[in-house]
């Protein structure tokens, strides 16, 4: 073999490898390129089909609390530590009005989401706060559906607390998805 031969053969070599090296390193990068475009369409469908939803109807359920509680503090005069007991058949009748058009279908409205997008909560396995949540409303629901068909009198609230942690935690998922949903959208900038 010629020394010409012998570079010839070399360049050919040489060719090879740097398409090889590039071809790996082009595939490595569209592999990338598509977890992380992936990645942004799952944060977009957990912000947009449960995580956004829920912040809002959280932030709803607050304020109606507190308009409640302003009609409630109207009514008797002074703002109450706490709804319970109710003092007469006045307040009773404005308690079942927020249960019945406020209350509990915003809550149904939170089961609901909770249930059908399961697969969209964050992390590997479903919050406590989240199940709190359900145990809340589907004891209230449970006896005041009971009340209405059956006239069984109950203590006028769910048998378990409503978790305030599940405020909480709803709203700080939410802040953590959009700020990690914006971070990727800088990363996209910045491979185009």
């Amino acid at each position: 073999m010629t020394v010409k031969d012998r570079i010839e053969l070399l360049a050919v070599i040489a060719t090879a490898l740097g398409w090889g090296v590039g071809y790996l390193l082009s595939t490595t990068q569209n592999r990338k390129l598509e977890r992380m475009k992936a990645s942004l369409k799952f944060l977009e469908t957990q912000l947009a089909e449960l995580y956004g939803p829920l912040v809002f109807l959280v932030r709803e359920g607050q304020r109606a609390w507190n308009d409640f509680f302003d009609t409630l503090e109207t009514l008797r005069g002074m703002r109450p530590p706490s709804v319970f007991p109710l003092r007469d058949d006045e307040e009773l009748r404005l308690w079942l009005f927020w249960v019945d058009n406020v209350l509990l279908p915003r809550n149904e409205s939170i089961r609901e989401l909770l249930m059908s997008k399961t697969h969209l909560v964050e992390g590997p396995s479903i919050p406590t706060s989240y199940l709190k949540f359900l145990e809340h409303h589907n004891s209230w629901k449970t006896n005041h559906l009971r009340w209405k068909k059956e006239k069984v009198k109950y203590s006028w609230h769910s048998k378990m607390p409503y978790p305030r942690e599940f405020d909480a935690e709803v709203i700080a998922t939410f802040e953590s998805l959009k700020n990690r949903y914006y971070q990727f959208l800088e990363k996209f900038k910045d491979s185009n």
